[in-house]
């Protein structure tokens, strides 16, 4: 009879590529990890690996058996949550996955009420700028920003967040302020790349009005936290969202511009791996989540003016 816990431990070797990290990963002397395998390969009368000095590889048959394992090492573990939420109180490890800047600003604000109102819930919270998978990597929850692919996953709107165009007062008085939207073409800009890697528009609105810019992009960084510290420090102008840069406003670090033309606000949503019955620690931080944004000041203040 095969081990599930042996398939728990295939399942992260074949994600790892790596039987020394998988071990670590799960706790596990690589020796353990080893016999693990060799137990379940003699169990299916199949090798799974091929392994060399480099590098782990799976087979055939150990590609087509992570195919299997990942969804099922996923569903037992809903399972099992779902059984255990039955007690009541909300318990267990809750696997969350954000960008690095709204997990900085955002998350690790929150989350130290969230521990303390549910203190039988455990967090891993993994901030990325990366795509992942959530059912490979075990995310119960991925907070996601921006246009979502479309995928299997299931989706929920946390709300937005508003955005605008602004730069330093440095590179301001190096570079002049522009005044209309066209102005901007005579700036150096701070962007994150589009996904298929064209030069990302900004598109701007005033009552009935629109207006279109190619920026022109000075620097290109796939990371919002560093395109507002590359903003801040006067290296271009860029458009950062609220929760970002609201600080760095009151304090004179920043300032808006083009104040009479509005950016849409970008679109946050919390990403679930499947449409199955939520565990009780997912659906407590979902409630917490949308309790806790609607009113967060980083979410819907105004931005002040330009000076």
């Amino acid at each position: 009879m095969i081990d599930l816990n042996d398939l728990r431990v295939f399942e992260r070797v074949a994600a790892a590529g790596s039987f020394s990290v998988a071990g670590r990963a799960l706790g596990l002397p690589k020796s353990t990890v080893s016999r693990n395998i060799a137990r379940l390969e003699q169990g299916l009368g199949a090798r799974l690996f091929q392994r060399t000095t480099r590098a782990v590889i799976l087979t055939a048959a150990g590609e087509a058996l992570q195919s299997r394992c990942t969804e099922l090492m996923s569903r037992i573990d809903e399972m099992v949550a779902f059984v255990e939420s039955l007690n009541g109180e909300p318990r267990g490890l809750l696997r969350i996955s954000a960008g690095i800047g709204f997990g900085i600003n955002v998350l690790s604000r929150h989350l130290p009420e969230f521990l303390t109102r549910f203190p039988r819930i455990d967090v891993s919270l993994d901030l990325t700028s990366r795509d992942i998978d959530l059912v490979a990597d075990r995310v119960d929850v991925a907070v996601r920003m921006g246009p979502l692919p479309d995928s299997a996953l299931v989706a929920t709107r946390l709300g937005s967040v508003p955005r605008c165009l602004t730069a330093s007062p440095d590179y301001l008085h190096r570079r002049g302020t522009p005044l209309t939207p066209a102005d901007l073409s005579e700036h150096e800009c701070i962007e994150m790349p589009r996904g298929d890697g064209r030069t990302r528009s900004w598109h701007f609105h005033r009552g009935d009005q629109r207006a279109t810019v190619e920026a022109h992009n000075r620097v290109s960084v796939n990371d919002a936290l560093t395109v507002h510290q590359l903003v801040r420090n006067g290296a271009g102008m860029g458009v950062l969202s609220t929760y970002l840069c609201i600080d760095d406003f009151a304090r004179g670090h920043l300032v808006r511009l083009l104040p009479d033309w509005a950016i849409a606000p970008v679109e946050v949503n919390l990403l679930f791996p499947s449409k199955r019955e939520l565990s009780a620690s997912v659906r407590a931080f979902v409630n917490f989540m949308r309790e806790v944004t609607v009113p967060d000041e980083h979410w819907q203040a105004d931005f002040p003016t330009e000076a």
